[in-house]
């Protein structure tokens, strides 16, 4: 093909760019819900006391933060509201539950976790392995991104502090078995974090029931805003503080609280437990559309992780012989926001770190895209992306030099 037969416009013939765009990067983070921002706006206003104030601008501030903690503590099933630590979000909280784990046992140096965390474990992980001299044993995932709970069984040892596994995949959305999970970690005498930040308001949680010693959210995953996420911490659990200086958080987490973001959160926690119904219906029939309706219209695409065992809005699907960046650049020229995998990662040419740990080959890699829908998503935008998608592929298609042969399962 010739430079110049190359410079006919990708979206020509397109349907027109949405007044609003489509948001389908909900796993990235979640436009505020209108409830959760009436909260917040009034109390950067007017409620600005210090929580920690003994006056009654602090009074009615501290006020505000207990009635967040006993929402957020309903939201994870926690036995008590005292178990919920605020923190900044979830990478935070994340760092607080492993390295707070270790530094409360001294003689246990070994940690478990798997190949497709998120990086703020991942990359809290090889920090801990590089300067710290910790041991860290990644554990595999099979093609649809299932854990081998005899390869976890195995890798507990007596000197294991933690092990750290996600409940929910931010890129694939496959779910994990915390409870089954849980079980092995506790019979062998560790400490079980997991990270629920894609999980919490997409699936029910009840720690109380469960062997979960330590659980993270994060605001900005469930419509709050971003900067706030908890830390569930199990009565009982030792736990040294990340941030050291003032009595904040029982001790847990110094730092004069994010008294907006913390209340923004909890209106949110509400919302999420009363919508768990709808995420799991409505939302994921939008997303069986979506999914379904691409695989019928787009040859050479493949769903990536378990079909089943998924979050009720995400879906990831691999399309052979071109890059994800250019899907990504297209359709957001025709106004959809969608992602190649973790936003953390996004910046990065490298593959999804997810994607290879399943074996999936470099051209499935290379080309995938994750849409995450949420409770705003309508089935009109759902059919916009069928409709708009197709041409983009097949005109991408047309200019990548991939070779066929090489896209072999």
């Amino acid at each position: 093909m010739s430079a110049q037969s190359r410079k006919f416009n990708l979206t020509d013939g397109l349907p027109d760019k949405p007044e609003k765009g489509i948001y389908f990067d909900n796993n990235a983070t979640t436009q505020v819900a209108p409830e959760v921002a009436e909260k917040v706006i009034p109390m950067l206003r007017s409620n600005f006391g210090n929580p920690s104030s003994m006056h009654g601008f602090g009074a009615a501030a501290g006020a505000e933060v207990a009635a967040a903690r006993d929402k957020v503590a309903a939201l994870v099933g926690a036995a008590a509201a005292g178990e919920i630590v605020f923190t900044s979000g979830g990478s935070e909280s994340d760092n607080l539950a492993i390295v707070g784990a270790l530094h409360a046992q001294p003689d246990k140096r070994h940690v478990v976790t798997t190949q497709v965390e998120h990086p703020a474990v991942l990359g809290l992980c090889r920090e801990l392995e590089k300067r710290h001299g910790h041991e860290v044993t990644y554990l595999g995932v099979d093609k649809s991104g299932a854990l081998d709970l005899d390869e976890l069984r195995a890798a507990v040892r007596d000197d294991t502090a933690i092990v750290s596994i996600m409940m929910a995949n931010n890129e694939t959305g496959v779910i994990f078995d915390s409870n089954a999970i849980g079980k092995i970690v506790k019979s062998k005498g560790a400490l079980f974090h997991v990270d629920a930040v894609q999980a919490a308001g997409k699936l029910p949680l009840d720690v109380k029931k469960s062997p979960i010693d330590l659980l993270s959210i994060s605001g900005h995953k469930l419509h709050a805003p971003k900067g706030v996420g908890a830390l569930y911490v199990r009565r009982g659990t030792k736990l040294r503080p990340l941030i050291t200086g003032g009595h904040q958080e029982r001790g847990r987490r110094a730092g004069t609280e994010n008294t907006p973001g913390i209340a923004g959160l909890g209106v949110a926690c509400d919302l999420a437990a009363e919508g768990l119904d709808h995420e799991n219906t409505v939302v994921r029939a939008l997303r069986d559309r979506l999914q379904d309706g691409l695989l019928q219209a787009i040859p050479d695409v493949h769903l990536n992780g378990d079909r089943e065992r998924r979050l009720p809005n995400t879906c990831n699907l691999s399309f052979q012989y071109i890059e994800g960046e250019g899907i990504l650049l297209l359709l957001d020229r025709v106004g959809v926001a969608a992602s190649s995998g973790s936003a953390c990662t996004s910046g990065s040419l490298e593959p999804s770190h997810v994607l290879r740990a399943m074996g999936l080959p470099f051209t499935l890699t290379h080309g995938s895209i994750r849409f995450s829908l949420s409770r705003y998503n309508t089935q009109d935008e759902v059919d916009y992306v069928v409709q708009v998608l197709p041409p983009i592929i097949e005109r991408l298609r047309m200019i990548t030099p991939f070779n066929a042969e090489r896209a072999t399962f």
